[in-house]
């Protein structure tokens, strides 16, 4: 009898041992099958040896193609960079403002840095990871007729790209004012030249950088609304990307890369104006 109740207890601990076996199995089983269904996993971007990233082509000094034909700027340069530690290629997919989030959600693309604003409502249909720079929205205007304060701009027409934390911002905050939106940079700069608008309004750090190119211009309103931050975004819920990313930014800012990065790519192109401290975040 003691015989067959040791037996029979071994026979439970085995049933058992196995069904954890299995259970673990399954465990690692949907692991894996999520990180092979998710063609942008890291697992996948590594294998297929390339990650897709999003970027402007008109918006010097972030992103933009040169007179040589070539990718350059302060987001590419981080591209490049990020493709170079993931061990893989970059393979560009140029975006407007009005299409990076479709890009990440139609899995055009595997991660986006374009100039992306972390915003609520950008954040409840895509993942950002950690800030890369610092900005708010500015507005610029003919120095003939400078805008220096928002109340100047009631009634008025005030010309910005679809999309942006601009448009955003002008919708939610002041109504009262007209707005022209365009599909990219190109058009609404194009715009303000031809007169449709008595200012236009985006992110105030190229506004720097486009106003020096363009003297006739000037950011008469610095900074207007709250303080806002850029950030990589992959599509919602690929974790995988997404903490490879934050340890990326982490190790990138540890190592000066932005304040080089800042150097090389946007100090030519902005005025005395700005600092490396306005745009690059210090290192916690």
């Amino acid at each position: 009898m003691k015989k067959r109740s040791l037996a029979s207890i071994i026979a439970i601990i085995s049933v058992f041992a196995t069904l954890l076996l299995v259970l673990s199995g399954c465990g690692n089983s949907k692991k894996s099958s999520s990180q092979s269904s998710n063609p942008s996993s890291v697992q996948q971007i590594k294998k297929k040896g390339t990650i897709r990233i999003a970027v402007f082509g008109d918006l010097p000094p972030y992103g933009w193609v040169n007179k040589d034909g070539q990718r350059v700027g302060y987001d590419v340069t981080l591209a490049h960079k990020v493709a170079k530690d993931l061990g893989v290629k970059v393979k560009f997919v140029q975006v407007n403002a009005n299409n990076r989030v479709d890009a990440l959600n139609s899995n055009k693309v595997d991660l986006v840095l374009a100039n992306f604003t972390v915003t609520p409502e950008r954040k409840q249909v895509i993942d950002f990871a950690k800030p890369y720079m610092k900005v708010s929205v500015g507005v610029v205007s003919p120095k003939s007729k400078p805008i220096t304060n928002a109340s100047q701009l009631k009634g008025k027409n005030v010309i910005v790209t679809k999309g942006t934390t601009a448009e955003n911002y002008f919708t939610s905050k002041q109504p009262d004012v007209n707005l022209l939106k365009f599909d990219s940079k190109t058009q609404q700069f194009n715009a303000l030249k031809n007169g449709r608008g008595v200012a236009l309004a985006d992110d105030n750090s190229y506004l720097y950088a486009w106003s020096k190119d363009n003297p006739k211009y000037t950011v008469g309103i610095k900074s207007i609304g709250p303080k806002s931050y850029i950030s990589p975004a992959v599509k919602k819920g690929n974790k995988s990307l997404l903490n490879w990313t934050n340890k990326e930014i982490d190790k990138l800012t540890k190592q000066s890369f932005f304040v080089k990065d800042y150097n090389t790519q946007l100090k030519p192109y902005f005025g005395k104006e700005v600092k490396p401290s306005d745009i690059v975040l210090p290192v916690k």
